[in-house]
């Protein structure tokens, strides 16, 4: 079994920072991309960003030069954001395609944490 928890969610005002983490754990082999999605209410879950196994990352237009993906090892990945605006009110959800010790691939999601942009 192989789990992914985020946190670091939270209230912050319009341009405030935060840092979102992401950990797996279980039986997990390797981890070839990662990624962050959001979902705001009433709107469709969306890709922010995504780091593949060589390092290299995509950002959806709207958080560029905003928000910065990076992962310090195997298993943990980090979004951070800065310049937050109430737009960018929304849940967060890691998202990992892993390879288990078994050898299974599975595109496994975490459970999501919020983050509020308000004053």
């Amino acid at each position: 079994q192989v789990q992914l928890v985020e946190s670091g969610g939270g209230l912050v005002q319009p341009g405030g920072s935060l840092t979102l983490s992401c950990a797996a754990s279980g039986s997990v082999f390797s981890i070839n991309d990662m990624g962050w999605y959001r979902q705001a209410p009433g709107k469709e879950r969306e890709l922010v960003a995504n780091i593949i196994s060589d390092g290299r990352t995509n950002y959806v237009d709207s958080v560029k030069g905003r928000f910065t993906i990076s992962r310090d090892n195997a298993k943990n990945m980090f979004l951070q954001m800065n310049s937050l605006k109430p737009e960018d009110t929304a849940v967060y959800y890691c998202n990992a395609l892993v390879v288990t010790s078994l050898g299974a691939a599975l595109r496994v999601w975490g459970q999501g944490t919020l983050v509020t942009v308000s004053s």
